[in-house]
């Protein structure tokens, strides 16, 4: 078939298919976010627009929330479904770079194709290049180098046909899920080559479940049933695999208390007899205090990162770990026992390893439920009525307590991510998705576009607070244009105040994070109206000013979203100072001569540190 690069990669992603954790056949890439310019508007733009039946390709106001709206998509459709996106030369493509970091830090794929610079390089230096004095191959789009899991520059039509397989295989296989950049030149686009018709035959992809080695197998179980207190650890891996209903069922059989990532929030039902509470820093004191006592950490499906294990305080000292991980990159971490496979599959053969007695001394998987109480009770007492502003763990309660079992909740940075993973309450299993990987300002509202576009059963609810609004707003309109609905609760304290909290909290002077404290020649310097804003966007808004009010305007607001298929806003002015705390400890650069310094040296010297053994 004579086609141009262009019309075959759009052609072959039409061909791609996907299977479902639930066994349904689905399109491998169900959208195309586009902003056209002169690198794509006439190669690729012209592809996409002979196949706008059947390739829905919706229009993003800019490239970094587009990108981000795809990384959104694939943690919503549980990583079987990607994402494209394509963009000019130049800014456009650069734009990307941050959202392609957020797919690379939290291993969700996503198909990026920016457009490229000319490879005859006759009309050189075009609109947008950026010249290399000493290297005329380089271009911009070397800069998704370090963000991208694979990467292509096409500088031929036939480079296709061995680059495409590679493509899919990143995107699809559990180990090395990422984002994947091609970049096409503009002249490439638009040459042309006989493809073999082969290349757009149906191919149904199934992510593959590798089963772990029988003699680390053997070593895993053995480690297990020497442990008097053994403690499950779930993260991401599990909820990819879909083995949650399997985590709980080993946890039930074998008598092991069970916490939660980051990544993994939600695959425990929160009043599980075993379920410890999530870990770490912005995790609960519940499950911390189990993990300072467990003698053996089986970690499955997680890269345990600085917030979940409080930067390796959170483990006692002589913790023997043992990981369960399709990546090996992972499971060899910290000098752990690793068991290289599916999650599913791993629990399954590990289980049959182990036998029916069950694990770890008398009393031990009493203690889950005994410490979750003591936490709950004190996200009660912090979602109880008292403070003359609403607090994060008041609005967080009140979106929770209207939350069904379909619902999907969302946040990215600031002190919310402490908030939904400490103090949120599961109602359905992987409902929640807290980019905490990377910890981008702005996913919450354009991750939760693509979120909506993907999950067309329950309430998407982001939360993000002002400084997050402000950095990435454009999507709003983007979903309210086409009609993708969902809630953004947008919780406005008056700055950047987590990180005010982490300045003043290490003996920092306050300094450029609150209004009040950074820089303006205004007496009274002006407020933003985030109301007006969202409605402008052509949002749906409602606003509060009390907890009362932020209930009320939060139920009004799922019903508008969804009657109006557009995203409904609620505006609700917070505390800057009340936090959900589970007293861990996060080590970060504190100067010698700050007050904070002696605490650093206290938790340095709790450090875990790992050589190699996988006795720890």
């Amino acid at each position: 078939m004579k086609l141009t690069t262009a019309r075959a990669l759009v052609r072959w992603l039409l061909a791609q298919r996907s299977e479902t954790l639930d066994g349904r056949e689905v399109p491998l890439f169900p959208a195309v976010f586009g902003i056209f310019g002169h690198g794509n508007v006439l190669g690729l733009g012209t592809a996409l627009a002979e196949h706008r039946d059947e390739l829905p390709v919706w229009r993003g106001h800019t490239e970094q929330g587009m990108a981000l709206a795809a990384a959104g998509y694939a943690k919503a459709s549980q990583r079987r479904q990607v994402g494209v996106v394509t963009s000019s030369i130049g800014p456009g493509a650069l734009n990307m770079v941050t959202a392609a970091g957020v797919a690379h830090a939290n291993r969700l794929p996503v198909l990026l194709l920016p457009g490229d610079t000319f490879t005859s390089r006759a009309p050189d230096p075009v609109l947008q290049q950026v010249e290399h004095f000493g290297d005329p191959t380089a271009t911009v789009n070397d800069a998704f180098r370090a963000v991208s899991r694979y990467f292509d520059r096409i500088t031929r039509p036939e480079q296709l046909l061995a680059t495409l397989p590679q493509v899919v295989r990143v995107l699809t296989d559990p180990a090395d899920a990422g984002p994947v950049t091609l970049a096409l030149p503009q002249d490439v686009q638009a040459e042309t080559f006989d493809f073999p018709e082969a290349l757009f035959e149906t191919v149904v992809h199934r992510v593959p479940r590798p089963r772990p080695d029988a003699r680390t197998l053997a070593e895993a179980a053995a480690a297990l049933r020497a442990a008097e207190r053994p403690l499950l650890v779930l993260g991401g891996g599990v909820r990819y695999s879909g083995a949650a209903r399997r985590a709980l069922d080993f946890a039930e059989r074998y008598g092991i208390p069970v916490t939660e990532t980051t990544a993994g929030r939600t695959l425990v039902p929160h009043d599980h007899p075993l379920h410890a509470g999530p870990l770490g820093i912005t995790g609960s004191a519940s499950a911390n205090a189990l993990a300072a006592e467990a003698d053996v950490v089986f970690a499955v499906g997680t890269r345990l990162q600085d917030f979940t294990t409080a930067s390796w305080t959170v483990f006692a000292p002589g913790v023997r770990l043992v990981t369960l991980n399709a990546a090996r990159f992972d499971a060899v971490k910290h000098g752990a026992l690793a068991v290289v496979g599916d999650a599913d599959a791993g629990l399954a053969e590990l289980a049959g390893e182990l036998g029916s007695a069950p694990l770890g001394a008398p009393g031990w998987r009493e203690r889950a439920a005994a410490e979750r109480s003591k936490w709950d009770a004190h996200v009660d007492s912090l979602r109880a009525p008292g403070s003359d502003l609403p607090t994060y763990a008041q609005v967080v309660g009140a979106v929770n307590d209207l939350a069904g079992p379909d619902d999907y909740v969302m946040t990215a940075s600031g002190g919310l991510p402490g908030e939904l993973i400490g103090g949120w309450r599961a109602r359905g299993e992987s409902t929640m998705d807290v980019e905490y990987g990377f910890s981008c300002m702005g996913y919450e509202l354009a991750g939760a576009w693509g979120a909506a576009m993907a999950r067309p059963r329950g309430v998407v609810t982001t939360l993000l607070g002002d400084g997050s609004y402000l950095m990435l707003n454009s999507e709003l309109f983007s979903a309210a244009f086409a009609g993708h609905p969902f809630v953004a609760v947008v919780c406005d304290n008056d700055g950047y105040a987590v990180i005010a909290r982490l300045q003043e909290g290490q003996g920092g002077t306050p300094f450029n994070n609150m209004y009040a404290d950074c820089r303006t020649t205004h007496r009274e310097p002006p407020r933003v109206d985030f109301a007006a804003h969202a409605e402008a966007l052509g949002c749906a808004v409602f606003t509060a000013a009390s907890v009362d009010d932020a209930r009320s305007a939060y139920r009004r607001a799922r019903e508008a979203a969804a009657a109006e298929h557009r995203p409904a806003v609620v505006v609700v002015r917070t505390h800057p100072k009340s936090w959900t705390e589970a007293g861990a400890w996060w080590e970060v650069g504190v100067p010698e001569h700050a007050s904070g310094h002696s605490a650093y040296r206290q938790g340095k010297d709790r450090q875990v540190r790992y050589t190699g053994s996988s006795t720890g």
